[in-house]
């Protein structure tokens, strides 16, 4: 199934991913995710983009933000990326890229799935053996939802916000959302979205999207179109 085109559109939260070049390592040591991050706040208030939540993987980066300008996010990551890439190459006094390609994006829809993606990047530590408590991976915004510690970079949704009226209240109900396995389905429903860049939420949302954007965000359907269908039938009956 063929990936659709990218839209940034403001005030709609997005998942973004971007991979290691042939799923190489792209951070090395502790400084180099310190400076992913203090370059990624720094990009992040430049293009007017909100982060909600982040992971930092060896060779992968996953961050859930909300563009608040036109093409904020888009022109965030273009800015990040090439920061980053010359901090390393400089560094280790290397050449090329460390990235492979162009970052992966797909849209929310925060009412159903927000929250729901907040839970499947910060898990990803956990998934890959990178750690054996969520709490000691110190690369992800699990610890400022928890209440552990603030991370400056992290602007927090009206969503999260509405789970409690205190800090310590939101953190407890954030925590339950953890408690439970996730759906297979439902994993794979969002490893599809955010690989074709389809976007995330039901009919009712995507068709808001197409209204919007005024462009598809659905895939056609296999197979002929209904109406060249029905022709060729017609033309059967007459022979």
């Amino acid at each position: 199934m063929p990936r659709l085109p990218r839209l940034n559109l403001i005030n709609i939260p997005q998942h973004i991913v971007q991979v290691g070049h042939n799923n190489l390592p792209c951070f090395f040591d502790e400084e180099d995710y310190q400076y992913y991050l203090i370059s990624l706040r720094n990009a992040a208030d430049q293009y007017s983009v909100d982060v909600h939540a982040y992971v930092l993987l060896p060779n992968m980066i996953q961050i859930i933000a909300t563009p608040r300008i036109p093409d904020g996010i888009s022109s965030m990551m273009q800015s990040l990326g090439r920061r980053y890439v010359q901090f390393v190459n400089h560094r280790y006094k290397r050449s090329g890229t460390i990235w492979r390609g162009r970052y992966k994006s797909s849209l929310i829809d925060s009412d159903a799935y927000l929250l729901t993606c907040y839970r499947y990047v910060e898990l990803r530590p956990l998934y890959l053996g990178l750690a054996d408590s969520l709490g000691n991976y110190q690369w992800s915004s699990f610890n400022h939802h928890v209440n552990v510690k603030h991370d400056n970079l992290i602007k927090d949704h009206h969503l999260y916000i509405a789970l409690g009226e205190r800090a310590q209240e939101r953190a407890q109900a954030y925590r339950k959302l953890f408690r439970y396995s996730f759906d297979r389905r439902l994993l794979d429903y969002i490893a599809e979205t955010i690989k074709l860049g389809h976007v995330l939420g039901g009919d009712a949302f995507k068709e808001k999207i197409e209204q919007i954007a005024n462009q598809r965000v659905r895939p056609l359907k296999r197979g002929r179109p209904r109406k060249a269908k029905k022709i060729e039938e017609k033309a059967m009956e007459t022979k």
